[in-house]
């Protein structure tokens, strides 16, 4: 239960932005310009923190960012580290998943793989409190929706 300070400190919120920005490449160009730029934020901010928070991930990797933008022209944001998807296409090697999934399959990696991607994953937001047996899991699911399969080892 909030207390009633927190209530009356709270500060209304303008809207909600969620982007998908390269790590390393915000930039005051679209779709990070427009986007914040109509709820008059300070980009160059955001673009100077964004670039030092994902630093530590190679150039080019796609990051989900949620802005939180209050009315008093402030912000806050999460980053979450890229999707499963991107992570399985590239442990894969391939531009996109099988166009028919069941039926023809991809490439296939194994245990491995899906155990390190969920190692990374495990540090998201949303999945900090979910085993690493869940993740992997959820991880083999979407990997089989794909079309990839996933093995105990490579033949």
């Amino acid at each position: 239960m909030a207390t009633l300070k927190e209530i009356l400190t709270r500060r209304p919120v303008a809207a909600t932005i969620r982007l998908t920005v390269p790590a390393g490449g915000a930039r005051p160009a679209p779709p990070v310009g427009p986007a914040l730029g109509q709820y008059r934020l300070n980009l160059m901010a955001f673009c100077k923190d964004f670039n030092a928070r994902t630093q530590k991930y190679k150039p080019d990797t796609p990051m989900s960012v949620t802005i939180t933008a209050f009315k008093d022209n402030t912000f806050e944001f999460t980053i979450k580290s890229p999707s499963v998807t991107w992570y399985l296409k590239k442990a894969a090697g391939i531009e996109s998943g099988s166009s028919r999934p069941g039926h023809v399959v991809a490439p296939t990696l194994t245990v491995k793989h899906v155990y390190e991607i969920a190692k990374v994953k495990q540090s998201d937001p949303y999945c900090q409190y979910m085993s690493l047996e869940a993740i992997s899991k959820s991880i083999v699911g979407t990997a089989n929706s794909m079309g990839i399969q996933v093995q105990k080892e490579l033949d």
